[in-house]
């Protein structure tokens, strides 16, 4: 997979996503929160994608609260949502604003690591159905809202866990690699960018669920640290399309 990096010289306009609707969806987690607050700050306005209604309600209260645009709320559970669901919502945004001019995938298990000989086929097809079923389904009813745009853009999150032991999650993000570069193929030369992003090791607490005992955990990045980078990715200053980011 091609690698990139945001432009060294670019430094984002506080209003650099002014008037843009993103949807993001695990909007309360470690980086689905951050964004969710960076593109509100930006401009943007937020449709925010969660299973916590009470989180999502706290979220929303503090995007209003900070003087951004007011955001939109979507409690939607990945893990049992049917494609009925997903048309659902397409409808819902389409009437409530017309098109989509990002989406962001942050939404995530991580399901088990173990042994593939041991693993557990129940988690098994919960993580899939999360990291790799959901943003299947929610990107294939999003890109008629995204294509409505003239400058929009298709990110999705993915990761370095790779290799032995780390089961269902890194099949599943690395599936979702191959659908961000076939998606990246079939709309080259359109005003739909498709990337995925590796932000690396994070504190955030899936990655502390994966490495609980590690002695540097408190010393890794936050995910604010990486802002410029997102905010780069749903600009209109990306020019980019097919390939893995990472700061």
């Amino acid at each position: 997979m091609k690698t990139s990096t945001k432009p060294e010289n670019y430094q984002p306009a506080s209003n650099c996503l002014k008037g843009k609707v993103i949807l993001i969806t695990g909007a309360t987690g470690g980086y689905g929160k951050v964004m969710s607050l960076t593109y509100a700050a930006a401009g943007a306005t937020i449709i925010l994608l969660g299973k916590n209604v009470r989180l999502l309600e706290n979220l929303y209260d503090e995007i209003e609260q900070a003087g951004y645009p007011t955001p939109a709320i979507y409690p939607l559970n990945l893990e049992g949502a049917t494609e009925k669901d997903y048309y659902e919502l397409f409808e819902n945004i389409d009437k409530e604003f017309g098109r989509l001019d990002g989406l962001l995938h942050t939404a995530a298990l991580l399901g088990s690591p173990t042994p593939f000989e041991h693993s557990d086929s129940e988690t098994w097809f919960q993580v899939m159905q999360v990291n790799l079923n959901g943003p299947y389904l929610l990107t294939k009813h999003c890109i008629p809202l995204l294509t409505k745009s003239e400058h929009s853009s298709l990110l999705f999150m993915t990761d370095d866990k790779f290799g032995a032991y780390w089961d269902a999650y890194a099949v599943s993000k690395g599936a979702v690699n191959s659908m961000m570069s076939i998606l990246a193929t079939e709309y080259g030369g359109s005003p739909l960018f498709v990337n995925a992003v590796n932000p690396g090791k994070s504190r955030t607490a899936l990655h502390i669920r994966a490495f609980p005992a590690s002695n540097k955990n408190d010393g890794l990045p936050k995910p604010e640290q990486h802002s410029d980078l997102f905010l780069y990715l749903m600009s209109n200053e990306l020019d980019q399309t097919g390939f893995c980011f990472t700061p």
